[in-house]
């Protein structure tokens, strides 16, 4: 979680299956974002979106302690695409947490991009409430040339 003021910070971040949530004032010219890793795995249960609640009530409250009003709050919510299979719908579910939150706590979502196959880099402008998506291409996988000795030197091509 980052929170900014003025308006030179930006903060930037990669969202694969993750979910990132940026609120902002726009009165008191504050914002800040979170960055949800995995949703938790059950999928009921007191346990279930706790990890996206958490995440939230952090940025929210240090976004209050900062000088942010609750009532003013707006959200642009970015990520959850599925990258893998290995991984099910972990991004689908901190979506569907982060979401249910905002309904409940009453913060409107003015924007977002979520779901997809692709990666995206997310970068955001607390002061202003600005947020730039664009999408990663998957990268080749590299494999292991040459490897000697224990704490050798490892090439990669």
């Amino acid at each position: 979680m980052a929170i900014g003021t003025d308006g030179h910070t930006v903060f930037h971040t990669v969202l694969g299956s993750c979910v990132s949530v940026c609120l902002h004032d726009p009165i008191a010219g504050i914002g800040g974002m979170n960055h949800i890793l995995l949703a938790d795995d059950t999928s009921s249960g007191a346990r279930a979106g706790q990890m996206a609640t958490h995440a939230m009530e952090l940025l929210i409250n240090g976004l209050i302690k900062t000088g942010a009003a609750k009532e003013r709050l707006e959200a642009k919510v970015f990520g959850g695409a599925l990258l893998s299979s290995g991984l099910g719908a972990a991004g689908a579910r901190n979506f569907a947490d982060v979401r249910r939150f905002l309904d409940v706590e009453g913060l409107p979502c003015l924007a977002q991009d979520v779901g997809g196959f692709q990666a995206r880099r997310l970068e955001f402008h607390p002061s202003s409430g600005r947020a730039r998506i664009r999408t990663v291409d998957a990268a080749p996988v590299e494999r292991v040339v040459a490897v000697s000795g224990a704490g050798a030197d490892l090439e990669l091509l």
